[in-house]
């Protein structure tokens, strides 16, 4: 009988085989390089909070007296954006719409993310629409109200530069006027022609249609905005043109006392 020999030829191996391992030569465990960095950052913080509270006497005043409302009247700092907010739009936009947007905005970051890469990559190379767009909605937008409302709303709620002294019985003689009955549309905002509540809805619609125009404009030459599609892109689009209405606002509010842009019997915008 012949021996029968065993087949001692090696099996081909996942990396023969063409399979290619995972590449983790970019990554770093959470421990320690991440919990180290936010635990110093924590120390860190905790330090310069401690110092300043020690430093800086608290700005405690007599017990409230509901006979006599302080001037200025100020909310806490955290609610001071919104605070702030009031001076440029009507309060059931500036303390309902914008805060319900804001939050539902940041819920819907997650469906339209269009990273490939998945969750886990954020770096400005790989998002910088994204990080730009945080960037300036919370440090310039947000965080620069509260800024204001804390060290440059003094009484009546006007605006003192740090050098100057709060003065309560300062007036300041403003004329607000709406932007339909502004300059150019002035004699636009006769009924006879076309009131001033259908211009104040022409202007909202061409600052609307700003996204039309650009998505049909940049759709063949940005892969971005092909890949977004188009009901992801209006989604964005719409929260970008409601973020940089503020800034806008705020311009036309301190730079010509121009207070709402849409006039109705029912709401101003």
């Amino acid at each position: 009988m012949a021996d029968v020999k065993e087949n001692t030829t090696p099996k081909p191996s996942a990396q023969s085989s063409g399979a290619k391992e995972p590449i983790v030569a970019d990554r770093v465990h959470v421990w320690p390089y991440l919990v180290r960095n936010e635990f110093i950052c924590s120390i860190i913080v905790m330090v310069i909070l401690t110092v300043w509270s020690i430093v800086i006497d608290a700005p405690l005043e007599e017990p409230a007296n509901p006979t006599q409302t302080p001037n200025p009247s100020k909310a806490p700092w955290y609610f001071l954006g919104l605070q702030e907010m009031l001076v440029y739009f009507d309060p059931w936009f500036a303390g309902v719409v914008l805060p319900s947007l804001i939050i539902v905005g940041l819920m819907v970051i997650p469906y339209v993310d269009i990273n490939p890469k998945g969750n886990g990559y954020y770096t400005f190379k790989e998002r910088p629409f994204a990080i730009t767009t945080f960037l300036f909605g919370f440090f310039f937008l947000w965080i620069s109200l509260i800024i204001t409302g804390v060290f440059f709303r003094g009484p009546g709620w006007n605006l003192f530069w740090p050098w100057e002294t709060w003065d309560p019985h300062m007036v300041i003689a403003l004329t607000n006027i709406d932007l339909p009955a502004w300059g150019p549309f002035k004699w636009m905002g006769n009924p006879k022609i076309f009131g001033i509540e259908v211009i104040g809805f022409v202007l909202i619609a061409l600052y609307s249609s700003t996204a039309f125009v650009f998505y049909y404009v940049k759709r063949d030459m940005s892969e971005t905005i092909r890949q977004l599609g188009p009901v992801r892109y209006g989604i964005v689009a719409f929260l970008f043109l409601t973020m940089m209405s503020l800034p806008i606002k705020m311009f036309l509010r301190l730079a010509f006392n121009i207070q709402n842009i849409w006039v109705t019997p029912w709401f101003n915008i």
